[in-house]
């Protein structure tokens, strides 16, 4: 079987604000990761991983390669500014890492893959 991923950002509207349910619940759309994963995204999440890219990074680049390589995992379905705008900040970090860890070492904790199992 082959492993998959996804991730939830929330639905903004024209003003930047997040759609909501009538019961005032954010909306959110799900994005699964590829069928097929090349091999060479685990050798670049290993640097990312790391934090060993150059070792003079700031933590502004640092979040940029992250961003710009969960966008790539999930083949460009979305794009960094979609990250920017629609991932809930206090959860971002982790969230991005999460994704990182999942394409380096494969996997994910029991909920999610709960969720993951009602998605495909």
């Amino acid at each position: 079987m082959t492993k998959r991923n996804f991730i939830k950002l929330i639905k903004i509207d024209d003003k930047g604000k997040a759609k909501l349910t009538k019961e005032g619940k954010a909306q959110y759309d799900t994005f699964i990761t590829p069928t097929q994963i090349p091999f060479r995204k685990i050798y670049d999440a290993a640097d990312l991983m790391d934090g060993s890219s150059s070792g003079k990074e700031s933590s502004r680049d640092s979040m940029d390669q992250m961003l710009d390589m969960v966008v790539d995992i999930y083949d460009h379905q979305f794009t960094k500014d979609d990250l920017l705008d629609r991932l809930h900040a206090p959860d971002a970090v982790e969230e991005l890492t999460q994704q990182i860890e999942f394409i380096a070492q494969g996997q994910m904790d029991d909920e999610r893959k709960k969720e993951l199992a009602k998605m495909i």
